[in-house]
């Protein structure tokens, strides 16, 4: 037999070791990957919350804007029914309706809360108003509340 032959008759006789990944490695893997997504998912709740209340003062700020141009033209801040619904359609028993448009105040709809409330409009008389977000828990007159106080 020749050298050549040998070689090969001989590889060919060896066992073959498998390569891979016992099931112990995989869940060990598998393990310290939950670990590490429920800390990520702990610290990203807090981010999300706090992004809800950026995001609710920012559109307490622009109502804000809107009414303020509200009360340059009428003289006086909406009534508390209809509310902010006043700066899209001009409300009953305006001083002088001639004052209030010719356009809507906003065109878009009064936006909801980022949880899905609506806001909360006070005329406290004259010029003054509130505009309020209920907050996370949705109640108002809670320590949560967003206002434009």
């Amino acid at each position: 037999m020749s050298m050549r032959y040998r070689r090969r008759r001989w590889r060919k006789q060896r066992p073959q070791r498998r390569r891979g990944f016992t099931l112990m490695e995989v869940l060990l893997v598998l393990a310290i990957l939950v670990i590490l997504g429920s800390i990520v998912v702990a610290n990203f709740g807090d981010v999300f919350g706090k992004a809800k209340i950026k995001a609710a003062k920012a559109q307490i700020r622009e109502l804000e804007s809107i009414v303020d141009l509200y009360v340059l033209d009428i003289g006086q801040a909406p009534p508390t029914d209809p509310g902010l619904q006043s700066l899209r359609t001009a409300p009953p028993g305006l001083p002088d309706p001639s004052k209030w448009g010719p356009e809507p105040y906003t065109k878009k709809e009064i936006p909801k809360d980022p949880w899905g409330n609506d806001y909360i409009y006070e005329n406290q008389g004259g010029t003054n108003y509130r505009i309020i977000s209920a907050g996370p828990d949705g109640r108002p007159g809670t320590a949560d509340d967003i206002t434009n106080d």
